[in-house]
Order: C-alpha cells, then structure tokens, then sequence
C-alpha cells in the first residue's frame, strides 16, 4: 500500500557544546538523494518530510536572565538567576540532556572580560535540576548581572514548563 506521507525524523540539533562539529548537509543531502532516488516503487508518490526548526534557528537565540543572588556553599560559588528550566529546558537537560556539557553561557553584559571563577548558575526554581550552567567559567558576576545562555533558538519557551511555581512567563522578542 502506497504511503501518503514519510516523516524522516524530528530533524538535526545544532553545534552548541565544546567539541560537537556542525552538520555536513551536504553530506546528508547526498546521502538523502541517493536514498530516495533509489527507493522502492512504492514510495514514488510519497511525500517525504523531516522537521528542520531548530537546526534552522537554534544558533540565532539567546535567553537573558538576571543574576538575584550570588552564594558561596562548600567551596562553590553559585549565582542564581530569575530564569530557569521554566523558560529554557533544554539548557537544564530537561528534554533528556541531563549530564551532557553545557549550553554555551556568558556574562552579558561583560563579554569581554576573561573569565574569573568557576560557577553554577541555577535558575530559580525548587528543583535541583533547574541548573543553566554547571561548573563554567565566567568573570565575575554579581547581583543584577546579566547571565546570556546562547543557542536557545528552539525549544525555549514553548517546550517548557511555563508558570512552573507560578513564575511569570519569559518575554520573546524578534530583533
């Protein structure tokens, strides 16, 4: 039976961790054509599709949230910020990622300052898991400070648990 419509996949993550390369999509495209072109019969009048979302867009996003406590416990230094897994869990290895590297982070508003000290910076939420950046270096930062998680192109705010503990939403803006 002829297959109206084959969904490819959910689509192709970005480069966003130390080491990862980006996607060759010349090689994929290749590999796609020589496939599809020698497809079975059956598949001729089969429309082929893949989600490209975030390998479209992931790269263009940044999550601003601001740094409401600096704390030290242990020998850590922790920063915690008013954002979290609520408007970006992706960043926090919500969506499966859990104990891979993290998302790209800086102090926005000193990019160029060298990094000072190694941090946490944890969202606000009452979970362990609402954690943005873990162990990453970073100048200095303090109270007010803004905390830019890069990557955060897709899957921000619409796959995340919005008003968790009844936390306002996170504004989107399109520059």
């Amino acid at each position: 039976m002829p297959l109206p419509e084959l969904n490819l996949g959910s689509g192709f993550d970005i480069a966003c961790r130390p080491g990862e390369q980006p996607l060759d999509i010349d090689q994929v495209a290749a590999a796609l054509n020589e496939t599809l072109c020698n497809a079975p019969p059956l598949l001729a009048t089969t429309r082929f599709t893949i989600e490209l979302g975030r390998w479209l867009v992931g790269e263009a996003g940044v999550y601003l949230t601001r740094v409401l406590d600096r704390s030290e416990s242990c020998g850590h230094t922790f920063l915690t910020t008013d954002g979290g897994g609520h408007h970006l869990i992706g960043a926090t290895g919500g969506l499966g990622e859990r104990g891979l590297v993290n998302f790209p982070i800086a102090v926005a508003n000193r990019f160029d300052a060298p990094a000072e000290e190694e941090v946490t910076v944890n969202g606000c939420l009452c979970t362990p898991f609402d954690v943005l950046g873990d162990s990453v270096g970073l100048p200095r930062a303090e109270e007010g400070d803004l905390i830019a998680v890069f990557c955060a192109g897709a899957y921000g705010l619409s796959a995340s648990p919005q008003a968790w503990e009844s936390r306002p939403l996170a504004r989107e803006m399109l520059v």
